[in-house]
């Protein structure tokens, strides 16, 4: 059986929850509740992997009890330039998330699309982002998930050489047959998904899935069109 790797971003209620209310990715309390259910109930919930990114303080506040409430753990990849911004982590907030068993990956230190950027900006994104983190919790920082999901070979090969081991982005699907571990999958749960999509998504069947691989391929074609700036323009006109 392969891994499915889970992408979620906060936990809110609604626009009145700490943190930064997004609505398209933000989860209520109750719907991630039974997400997690789902998962520690399965017969081998190590095959769930959750993730979070980009450090929004819910993160800490309200997935980190139900996390551990329920015995499971989940990797935080965190913007390292938006630590102690107001609702998002604080520099506490990240060592209480990796004393609490959870590990820490790096979103980067600006959460700029990495492949727009030139070598030499890449290569300081990639390294201060993993220092500022391995700092503040005293551990190896060896993951790092893609702003934007945005990246290819050059960036694959900078973070290896900046000493990451798995690079995530944001193509649907479970992990590749590939056994060397460098490109990982994701499946964006976003606040519209029912707890039967969930299911779906999760276990990568039916049509949910399919079309889940189909919507990917898509909207990879504006991407290359546009160009990512002018594509975030467009999306967020359009949210």
């Amino acid at each position: 059986m392969r891994r499915m790797h889970l992408m979620y971003h906060g936990i809110h209620d609604g626009t009145s929850s700490p943190g930064h209310f997004d609505p398209v990715y933000s989860i209520t309390r109750q719907r991630f509740a039974r997400q997690l259910d789902w998962i520690a109930n399965r017969e081998h919930p190590n095959l769930f992997h959750i993730t979070f990114d980009d450090g929004d303080v819910s993160n800490v506040t309200a997935a980190l009890p139900m996390l551990v409430e329920r015995g499971l753990h989940a990797t935080f990849f965190i913007t390292s330039g938006f630590i102690d911004r107001p609702g998002m982590l604080r520099r506490s907030n990240v060592r209480a998330l990796a004393d609490a068993g959870m590990h820490i990956g790096a979103h980067g230190m600006s959460h700029g699309f990495l492949e727009d950027m030139d070598v030499e900006t890449l290569r300081r994104e990639l390294h201060d982002s993993k220092a500022v983190l391995e700092d503040i919790t005293g551990n190896a920082v060896d993951a790092m998930a893609l702003p934007g999901g945005r990246g290819g070979a050059r960036e694959l090969d900078e973070a290896l050489a900046c000493g990451y081991r798995d690079l995530y982005g944001s193509r649907p699907g479970p992990d590749e047959d590939d056994p060397q571990p460098r490109w990982r999958n994701r499946i964006a749960i976003t606040r519209e998904l029912g707890d039967a999509k969930f299911a779906a998504l999760a276990n990568w069947s039916g049509p949910a899935a399919h079309w889940a691989r189909l919507r990917h391929g898509a909207l990879a074609v504006p991407k290359r069109m546009l160009g990512n700036a002018r594509y975030q323009r467009l999306r967020a006109a359009l949210t």
